[in-house]
């Protein structure tokens, strides 16, 4: 029994060498563990349901791309969060008075945890946005 070959197109839309690789996984990173240590991740992986290298990759990847809670992003998080809660209570509150009723209790949970669910990102947002002006105006007072 033959194994049927395969022809190269020369003309065809595969790419070869660098431009083949773009968006592929070609590097390696690795790490010297104890037994107990491979134990302890193989572990992991197995609960997770995926094979090592994939549970390695995801984990070592959304470590790299978690970013630290910073105390003033907390601090402009709160603040975010009461400035959002105080204007959507006071347009919800007239907003009521306007159609003759009062506002409803669970209103204003859902006003909290609304603020509560979007504050950090907000405050990340915020910071973000900021410092990128800075960097446009190059550290230039206006």
């Amino acid at each position: 029994m033959s194994i049927p070959r395969i022809q190269a197109d020369p003309q065809s839309s595969l790419l070869f060498g660098e431009e083949a690789k773009q968006g592929f996984r070609t590097k390696t990173a690795a790490t010297r563990l104890t037994p107990a240590e491979l134990g302890e991740i193989e572990a992991a992986a197995e609960s997770a349901g995926q094979v090592l290298s994939e549970w390695l990759r995801g984990t070592a990847l959304c470590a790299a791309r978690q970013r630290p809670v910073d105390p003033s992003e907390l601090m402009l998080a709160e603040v975010w969060a009461v400035r959002y809660t105080l204007l959507n209570l006071f347009h919800a509150a007239s907003q009521a008075a306007l159609e003759g009723r009062q506002l409803s209790p669970d209103s204003v949970l859902n006003i909290r945890d609304q603020a509560d669910a979007r504050k950090l990102q907000q405050a990340r947002k915020l910071l973000d946005d900021f410092i990128a002006r800075e960097g446009e105006q190059g550290g230039r007072m206006p």
